[in-house]
């Protein structure tokens, strides 16, 4: 079993939502945390909020030099990386083609740039982060985890093509890192897995119309949103036991999609 205490945890998207409360969970457990964000007001935030070893950086993933700079930060300032939780990620939601209800011809459809925003934060950036962490701790010798954060609409949700599309492969990645470190003699020092969340209480989807989060609430068994707090206590038990890897482990109430997504 890995202890949390003095470990160092590397996280992006930490100055909010699942991230921030990662960061919150990580430093009460005895901790150290490394937090990359682009929005610099919510990172300062994040930092005045937080009590304990913490270090910050401006970082967009999308950006080899970021990520290369945040992982340094953690092996100069720290010494190791233990966790990597690559959490940044947006949404920029609509259907693929949307055709009129009464004309049924296409009056809109999903901008290529929409698809491509998605894209490079929700996947490529995770890949960036995922390897420039990896580089430092297999030439520090560091021992740990990479935690990818999938999600319940990789199994397909409508307007989502491209966050589905980028949640899909996060529920791949840990089987073909776990097998590329098994290859190396890595995979018992460097754990990869994924966790999946289902709807998630953050203040974006709190502030949401209350109508529509009462249609989400009828889908979700427990009658309510998971908490991120829930979503880091996971990540938690995940990191403790070295048993559990190459796997995606949901967290979602019990929701199942309808045939509708």
């Amino acid at each position: 079993m890995l202890a949390i205490k003095d470990s160092v945890a590397v996280i992006t998207g930490g100055a909010s939502g699942i991230g921030l409360s990662l960061s919150k969970y990580w430093l009460e457990n005895g901790g150290k945390v490394v937090i990359g964000d682009v929005v610099e007001p919510a990172l300062k935030q994040a930092a005045e909020e937080l009590t304990g070893d913490v270090a910050t950086v401006l970082c967009n993933v999308t950006q080899e030099e970021d990520c290369g700079r945040l992982a340094d930060t953690a092996i100069e300032k720290f010494g190791q990386i233990n966790l990597v939780a690559p959490f940044a990620g947006i949404i920029k939601d609509g259907l693929m083609v949307a055709p009129n209800r009464e004309t049924g011809k296409v009056t809109k459809k999903m901008l290529l740039a929409d698809f491509k925003a998605v894209i490079d934060i929700n996947l490529t950036g995770v890949f960036l982060t995922v390897r420039e962490c990896a580089e430092r701790m297999i030439n520090h010798n560091c021992k740990g985890l990479i935690c990818l954060v999938s999600s319940t609409g990789s199994l397909g949700t409508a307007g989502q093509i491209n966050y589905s599309s980028t949640k899909a492969a996060m529920s791949v990645m840990p089987k073909v890192i776990t097998a590329e470190f098994f290859r190396r003699g890595l995979a018992d020092k460097i754990r990869c897995v994924a966790v999946a969340p289902g709807y998630v209480g953050t203040a974006m989807v709190k502030g949401m119309n209350q109508k529509v989060l009462d249609k989400i609430l009828s889908q979700v068994p427990i009658g309510r949103l998971i908490e991120p707090e829930e979503v880091a206590a996971l990540v938690g038990d995940i990191y403790r036991n070295e048993a559990l890897a190459g796997e995606v482990y949901f967290i979602h109430g019990g929701l199942r999609l309808g045939s509708k997504g």
